[in-house]
């Protein structure tokens, strides 16, 4: 009867995303990973950073939204100014590329997969019509697999097509970085798949950050987070496919 009310309450979401048929019965069998349950205690909160996602959110309230950019760090620190202390951000890439567009910003940083869910259910968000989604997460989980790492990524998915049924989602595969740079390709090798699913298109930046000594071409010195160079390589190579996708 429990397996019986479980199909029930995953259906719609399993449907969004295709997924039917009995694979989709030994995967409701296996516990669920961290990475697909939406966090109840967003670990940003402290620094203010969710704060200020909120108030992006709010400031967008009735107004047409085309572009969501969904993420951590990375995504949030694409609109913000650089520091004496910190210059790996984008804000003059983002308003080159973006700042004549109807985009919101929804990144957050330190969200893992996990808190991304959390905050697509407590942010006032589904009331937007976005044509396109661009969704990047995944950097933060990786204490887990990269099984786990893309059962969280596909959660995300199955979020935003449920929330945003009518929106294309561009899912750019996880950067180069200094915490685990195999396990970011193991995942991309699965995520990758993921175009099975109607509207989902994959956009892998990772050729375009060749290594540079020990570290990767548009990365800062923390080799997790972009310099203005890499927003730029983000940027060039996102554009093409979104113009795309936002054209009638």
């Amino acid at each position: 009867m429990k397996l019986i009310i479980t199909l029930r309450i995953l259906a719609p979401f399993l449907i969004a995303l295709g997924m039917t048929g009995s694979a989709t019965l030994t995967a409701i069998a296996a516990p669920a990973p961290a990475t697909t349950i939406p966090a109840d205690n967003p670990i940003p909160k402290q620094y203010g950073w969710l704060k200020e996602c909120e108030d992006r959110v709010a400031a967008a309230q009735g107004k047409q939204i085309d572009v969501i950019f969904i993420g951590d760090s990375i995504t949030q620190n694409f609109i913000e100014q650089p520091t004496p202390a910190w210059n790996s951000v984008g804000a003059s890439v983002w308003a080159k590329h973006y700042g004549n567009m109807n985009v919101l910003n929804f990144g957050v940083g330190s969200d893992g997969t996990e808190h991304i869910l959390w905050r697509m259910d407590h942010e006032a968000i589904s009331g937007f019509k976005p044509k396109v989604i661009v969704l990047l997460a995944g950097v933060n989980d990786m204490q887990y697999s990269a099984e786990d790492i893309a059962a969280g990524i596909k959660a995300d998915l199955v979020k935003c097509r449920t929330m945003f049924p009518a929106a294309k989602i561009i899912l750019v595969g996880i950067l180069p970085n200094g915490r685990d740079p195999a396990k970011a390709v193991a995942v991309n090798q699965i995520t990758k798949k993921f175009v099975m699913y109607k509207d989902v298109y994959f956009l892998d930046i990772t050729p375009f950050m060749p290594p540079v000594g020990d570290n990767w071409t548009g990365l800062g010195p923390d080799h997790i987070h972009l310099q203005p160079e890499g927003y730029e390589i983000w940027a060039s190579h996102l554009d093409p496919l979104l113009n795309k996708l936002l054209t009638p």
